[in-house]
């Protein structure tokens, strides 16, 4: 199943100011967020990529031309250095489309662009470069509903701020972490089908535009899950995936570990039509 990933934004709040590359292009540990979550998808079967460059597209192309298989596989090197065998692969069975959809466009018009490369797949997948998870994308595949165009991962913010309470008068009631809440947020994975285009005009986009008119339709569905997912917005957040990174545990790296593929977290009802 076909993969779009949109990675083309500036990412203002972890970017340096001489920074080139888009935010998915950030490092977490020797590889790009991009390149992790594109292997996470290829630990569910899904290794066919459709990249929607904007800012930094140069940067995105030229990482992946120049690809390096022994940064992150064991090899054996020989004939004083001339001849590399590779003992795993991340890499071989991956096939990228790269396609330049523009510097400032919306996310819905970047899908929009690219959908002559989706034509012949009812069903495909999209992301947005920067979040990671260990969900069981499968099951949220297979379980979209037939009359519907698509579905999201909804997921609880991890954000340390306080929402705060006033009375009548005014006055400060109390204050609650937003993380206690129950609240429940767009985390950045989605299943579609092509009749989400249907929903979608150009230069719109594709989350405030589109899937709230489907959703409006009853043809949009959330999958409540409560297992792991962390966005990379910040360099505060990006130090917790490094960090997870560094341990040898972390839950996206699916790669890392001889396990099958996760399994629902919290039974049903788990299903939301927005």
């Amino acid at each position: 199943m076909k993969v779009v990933l949109f990675c083309g934004g500036l990412g203002m709040r972890i970017r340096a100011d001489n920074q080139s590359a888009p935010k998915p292009m950030t490092m977490v540990g020797e590889r790009p967020i991009l390149w992790h979550i594109m292997r996470w998808y290829a630990c569910h079967g899904h290794t066919e990529f459709i990249l929607c460059l904007g800012y930094g597209a140069a940067a995105v192309k030229n990482y992946f031309l120049d690809y390096r298989e022994e940064v992150s596989n064991d090899f054996v090197l020989s004939n004083g250095g001339a001849d590399v065998e590779l003992l795993s692969s991340d890499f071989s069975d991956w096939r990228i489309t790269f396609v330049d959809t523009g510097l400032n466009t919306p996310i819905g018009e970047r899908l929009r662009r690219v959908r002559p490369y989706l034509e012949g797949d009812e069903v495909f997948l999209a992301n947005y470069g920067d979040v990671v998870t260990d969900a069981p994308m499968n099951e949220f595949i297979a379980e979209l509903p037939a009359d519907h165009v698509g579905s999201l991962v909804a997921v609880q913010p991890t954000d340390s701020f306080h929402v705060l309470g006033f009375g009548p008068d005014g006055g400060m009631t109390g204050l609650e972490p937003v993380a206690g809440m129950d609240m429940w947020i767009n985390g950045g994975y989605f299943v579609l089908r092509q009749g989400i285009f249907d929903y979608l005009n150009p230069g719109e986009d594709l989350v405030g535009n589109a899937v709230v008119r489907a959703a409006a339709d009853g043809r949009f569905t959330a999958n409540k899950y409560t297992g792991f997912w962390a966005a990379m917005d910040t360099l505060k957040e990006r130090a917790v995936l490094e960090e997870l990174h560094a341990s040898g545990h972390a839950p996206w790296e699916l790669w890392r570990r001889n396990e099958p593929l996760p399994s629902l977290v919290e039974p049903l009802p788990r299903v939301l039509n927005l």
